[in-house]
């Protein structure tokens, strides 16, 4: 099955678009937790805000000082694996 549309955009470590996110799982001023197209994506680091959120086109704008973004693994059967799973590995 194809990948399904997604983009992230960082300017600056200080500001980012992301597009193709299904839902926005936790956000603190530390950590924000992103469903995504193509899996779970977490963003770390300081003073971070979700500014602008569109569930209708899928698009979030975030900002503040972006330390880390990773995201989880997608297993062969194309399911994406539970990121508590992945945290505990």
């Amino acid at each position: 099955m194809p990948a399904k549309a997604h983009k992230l955009i960082v300017n600056n470590r200080k500001t980012s678009m992301v597009t193709g996110v299904l839902d926005v799982l936790s956000f603190d001023l530390n950590e924000i937790l992103l469903e995504t197209e193509q899996g779970m994506l977490m963003v770390k680091g300081t003073d971070l805000h979700v500014n602008r959120l569109s569930v209708e086109k899928g698009e979030v704008d975030l900002s503040g000082n972006i330390d880390s973004i990773a995201y989880s693994g997608v297993n062969q059967g194309g399911q994406n694996e539970s990121f508590l799973s992945k945290l505990f590995k």
